[in-house]
C-alpha cells in the first residue's frame, strides 16, 4: 500500500529526532528527510539539514536507522533540491559532488530513494539545454547504479521569482521534456518524483502524466496549487504570483482522481505532504497544524491496515 508521510523542509528549526517524534505521534510512516550541505539557505524551502551527509560513515547510518526504528517512522527518500546545470562551471560541481554524496548515503541507510532536480540555464532555451543535461547527469546516474539508488526528479519549473526568469531553474517540466530525459538516459534508477501541483499552473493534465509516466514513478509529492485569477487580470499569465501552492485540499488538484488513478496503475511507494503554504508558516505551531491538516485531509484517500 502508499505510505503517507511528509517533506522535512518545513520543520527546519526541529532536530531529526524532533521531527520523527513529530511524526510517530500523528500516525505519519516515511519522511523525506533534506539532506541540503550545512549552512545559509540558498532560498525558501533550502538550506534545511536534517541529515549531514558530509563524511557519512555506516556507523552515521547506524544511528539514523536507529532512531528511524525507536519512532517507527521510515525514510521514504533523501532530499537534496539544487541547481546542477547553473552556467557557473565551479557551483555546479559543488551541486553535483553533494548530489553524489546524498545518493551515497541513502544507500547507506538502505533507503536508495534520493530526490532532486536536474537543474537549468535560464537563460537558455530547452532545446539548447541538452548537452548539458547529458554532460552532468550520465556520469550522476551511472554513480546511482553502482550505489543501488534510484534518483526520483521533481516536476517542479522553478520559476517563481525574478532571479529564475525567463526559464526557470529545473528542465523537468512537462511529458515532452520527460520522454527525451529518460530516452537519453535509459535507466531503471532514473524516473520523477512526482508533484502534481506544478502541473496545474501549466495547465498540463496530471491524470494522463500518471497513467503514462507512473513507471517511472520513484516517489510522489501532495502539494496543492491554487490560481489567483485577479493577479492574472492584472498582469497577465507572463507575470509572476498568480499561483500560490496550498496545502492539499485547497487548491486544484482533484485528489479523488489523482489517487484513484495511482490506484489503477499499482503505485505502492511514498506520498509525502510538501508545505509550502504561506497561510501557515507564521508560528511552529502553524507549521505543525498545516501538516496535519494535510493529514487529515488525504488520510481519505489511503489504504490503511486493519
Amino acid at each position: 500500500m502508499m505510505k503517507i508521510g511528509f517533506v522535512t523542509a518545513i520543520m527546519a528549526d526541529a532536530s531529526l529526532e524532533e521531527v520523527l517524534k513529530f511524526a510517530s505521534e500523528h500516525d505519519f510512516q516515511c519522511v523525506e528527510v533534506m539532506c541540503w550541505p550545512v549552512g545559509k539557505a540558498e532560498r525558501r524551502y533550502a538550506g534545511v539539514t536534517h541529515i549531514d551527509v558530509t563524511d557519512f560513515s555506516q556507523s552515521d547510518a547506524d544511528e539514523v536507522n536507529a532512531l528511524c526504528e525507536k519512532y517507527g517512522v521510515e525514510i521514504s527518500g533523501l532530499g537534496y533540491y539544487p541547481n546542477p546545470l547553473v552556467a557557473d562551471a565551479d557551483e555546479r560541481e559543488k551541486y553535483t559532488t553533494h548530489i553524489k554524496d546524498v545518493i551515497a548515503a541513502s544507500s547507506l541507510l538502505g533507503v536508495n530513494i534520493m530526490n532532486t532536480f536536474v537543474g537549468r540555464d535560464p537563460a537558455k532555451s530547452i532545446e539548447d539545454s541538452w548537452d548539458d543535461y547529458e554532460q552532468v547527469w550520465k556520469p550522476i546516474i551511472s554513480f546511482a547504479e553502482e550505489q543501488g539508488v534510484k534518483v526520483g526528479i521533481e516536476n517542479c519549473p522553478m520559476l517563481f521569482s525574478l532571479d529564475e526568469w525567463p526559464g526557470g531553474k529545473n528542465l523537468a517540466i512537462s511529458p515532452s521534456v520527460w520522454r527525451r530525459m529518460f530516452e537519453m538516459i535509459p535507466s531503471d534508477n532514473f524516473g520523477l518524483n512526482f508533484d502534481p501541483s506544478h502541473l496545474i499552473w501549466q495547465h498540463i493534465d496530471y491524470v494522463r502524466c500518471i497513467r503514462e509516466f507512473h513507471h517511472k514513478f520513484v516517489h510522489v509529492h501532495a502539494k496543492d496549487e491554487k490560481i489567483d485569477t485577479e493577479a492574472i487580470y492584472e498582469h497577465g499569465i507572463m507575470g509572476l504570483g498568480w499561483h500560490k501552492p496550498k496545502l492539499p485540499g485547497l487548491g486544484s488538484v482533484d485528489w479523488s482522481a489523482f489517487f484513484s488513478t495511482l490506484t489503477d496503475v499499482g503505485y505502492r511507494g511514498p506520498v509525502c505532504i510538501e508545505v509550502e503554504d504561506r497561510a501557515y508558516e507564521s508560528n511552529d505551531d502553524d507549521v505543525k497544524r498545516s501538516i496535519i491538516q494535510s493529514k487529515h485531509y488525504l488520510d481519505q484517500f489511503m489504504a490503511w491496515d486493519v
